[in-house]
């Protein structure tokens, strides 16, 4: 059961969008060569408390933290800890979110810590970044959710890896609805699967958070000891980006982009709808 939001609750969304978005800008600041993930817990809990809004990751099925902190081949749902001490040329993958009035936001971003990155990280969080635009942009009135799926996947296989071979999309996580819960149907693949056919026709007052993870090596992971921590198989690094984007009558909202996705839908010919807070 999709839920479809009205323009009230879509401007909601966009509130606690904005705190996301503060939390995604204060948290890329503080992940410097010294600093651990719990540090970066403790600068993502002080924003949720400046905004008055709450954490919608503290507790959450048992999780222990505000965000989720995720180095090198961790993939997705890193734990913050005082142990994990960045150092020049990890990267880390924030995934932060927030609730205002009972409506959720939820993103992630990929960043460089330091210096001494290899150019295939460089690409790597390039190729999966743009890979969510694409999916973004594919959030039109009428397409269906595995039309988004396939923007994805699309996307990312028409990149040349460096040093050849193909990236990994990861298969056991991806995207979701979002709304009066962080989670909510449907569910989302990074790629299309004939058994899951079309899905849902996409209408206003649908939102998405469209979240895909890459590797540099395989799609498959598995989960630590921890229940929690989801590293790939093979060890290789990966690149986790999300936004939540809502569907108006007149486009997307990138809801958790402090531009509302303006600029960059711009650049793939797709104009943002109106920010309802501006």
């Amino acid at each position: 059961m999709v839920q479809i939001k009205t323009p009230e609750q879509i401007a909601k969304m966009r509130e606690a969008g904005l705190v996301v978005a503060a939390i995604h800008a204060a948290t890329r600041e503080a992940a410097v060569p010294g600093a651990t993930t719990k540090d970066l817990d403790e600068v993502a809990r002080k924003v949720i408390a400046d905004h008055g809004a709450k954490s919608n990751f503290l507790g959450y099925g048992g999780f222990p933290a505000t965000i989720c902190t995720s180095v090198n081949e961790v993939v997705v749902h890193g734990i913050p800890d005082g142990k994990t001490v960045l150092k020049d040329g990890d990267i880390i993958s924030v995934d932060a979110g927030a609730i205002v009035d009972g409506w959720h936001g939820d993103a992630a971003f990929t960043a460089f810590v330091g210096d001494g990155h290899a150019p295939e990280l460089v690409e790597l969080s390039r190729v999966t970044e743009e890979s969510m635009w694409a999916g973004i942009a594919a959030m039109r009135n009428g397409n269906r959710l595995v039309d988004v799926s396939r923007a994805i996947e699309t996307y990312i296989r028409r990149q040349p890896k460096p040093g050849g071979g193909r990236y990994g999309i990861i298969e056991d996580y991806g995207g979701h609805g979002i709304g009066t819960e962080m989670h909510m149907d449907p569910h989302l693949l990074n790629y299309v699967s004939r058994k899951r056919g079309k899905g849902p026709k996409l209408v206003p007052g649908f939102c998405l958070a469209i979240e895909p993870m890459v590797s540099l090596g395989t799609p498959h992971t598995e989960v630590l000891a921890d229940d929690w921590t989801v590293i790939t198989t093979d060890g290789t690094w990966s690149s986790h980006w999300e936004h939540s984007v809502a569907l108006t009558e007149e486009g997307p909202l990138v809801l958790t982009a402090v531009d509302g996705g303006r600029a960059k839908l711009a650049e793939l010919g797709v104009t943002a709808a109106p920010d309802p807070l501006a």
